[in-house]
């Protein structure tokens, strides 16, 4: 009978390539501050480019070894959810134009009806009028601020590009990641 777990190198190539996906994306977080407004445009495709590929190549890593252990080509095709992918190499598409017109609060591009994704850009140019107060996206930020800055070593930095409520938050994160020295003898 097959084992059902994860092969353990593919356990920890996928966990070795998530924690780098997510690296790449607080770099994204991080280049939409106001201090990094000359670079935003570069670093943030770049950084949220290489998250896609990094996890994409969880994926198809995964499905490989679903195609290993003989799983049916449908069920994987389902797994996949093929029908949502979006190849970057086309560009943005009119849906990616409608979905940033709405939310810059432009006009639907001319000789189309408002789209769903036009109408989601509202809404969501609506929600980012209000304060970001949302509990879990708060702390996810605040924790890939602070892992980064404990890494980095440049804890201090985080009061110098982050709003004083996420620096604070961050703050203590990177301060509970703090590897504790021994006592001196």
């Amino acid at each position: 009978m097959e084992d059902p777990k994860m092969p353990e190198p593919l356990r920890r190539a996928v966990h070795r390539l998530v924690s780098e996906a997510v690296a790449n994306l607080q770099e994204v977080l991080r280049y939409t501050e106001p201090d990094q407004a000359h670079a935003w445009k570069r670093m943030t495709l770049y950084r949220a480019t290489e998250a896609s590929d990094t996890l994409n190549m969880v994926a198809m890593l995964i499905a490989a070894d679903c195609q290993r252990t003989d799983m049916c080509q449908d069920t994987l095709t389902s797994y996949l959810q093929t029908s949502q992918q979006h190849s970057r190499a086309a560009g943005p598409t009119d849906e990616d134009r409608a979905h940033l017109a709405g939310l810059l609060g432009e006009p639907a591009p001319k000789g189309t009806a408002p789209s769903v994704e036009f109408l989601q850009g509202q809404l969501e140019a609506k929600a980012a009028q209000q304060p970001e107060e949302a509990p879990e996206r708060l702390f996810t930020e605040a924790c890939l601020h602070g892992l980064k800055a404990r890494l980095c070593d440049d804890v201090d930095s985080l009061d110098s590009y982050l709003p004083p409520q996420m620096a604070a938050m961050a703050r203590k994160v990177a301060d509970a990641l703090e590897v504790p020295q021994p006592m001196p003898a």
